[in-house]
């Protein structure tokens, strides 16, 4: 919640951009990130500024080949936003920080409640095993 007492957390403007992970962010994550592949040369990118790139395109859904030339190459960000979103390590990284958030203000990691609107209500009555049963039988 936006308070005086917290506004310094939500400050990214001493980041080069808004979408950087500050180094709080980039401590809950680090380790999620997956080792490099055996057999192979050296990893020589910077796996931070990987995430930064990712981070950079999700949140300003701009064009893989508009990714600024401080980052690395889109091709290397691309492969590795590829293959973290197959093996589910963006997900992963998702849980932490969203974890990291609530307990920062003082909340527990998992919500316990949710909320329902009436579209929601709406869309969950079509479809379903009715529909299944309807479209799977034959026609005398």
């Amino acid at each position: 919640m936006w308070t005086t007492e917290n506004r310094h957390r939500y400050d990214r403007d001493r980041l080069r951009y808004p979408s950087d992970l500050t180094d709080t962010e980039w401590a809950a994550i680090r380790r999620l990130i997956p080792p490099a592949k055996r057999g192979g040369g050296k990893r020589t990118v910077d796996m931070r500024e990987v995430v930064n790139g990712v981070m950079y395109v999700l949140s300003t859904g701009c064009q893989w080949r508009y990714i600024p030339k401080d980052l690395p190459p889109r091709s290397t960000v691309n492969g590795y936003f590829c293959r973290w979103s197959w093996d589910g390590t963006l997900e992963k990284m998702h849980h932490a920080l969203y974890v990291k958030c609530r307990e920062q203000v003082d909340r527990e990691a998992s919500p316990t409640a949710c909320i329902v609107d009436s579209q929601s209500v709406k869309s969950g009555e079509k479809g379903g095993l009715v529909s299944i049963h309807m479209g799977s039988t034959q026609a005398n």
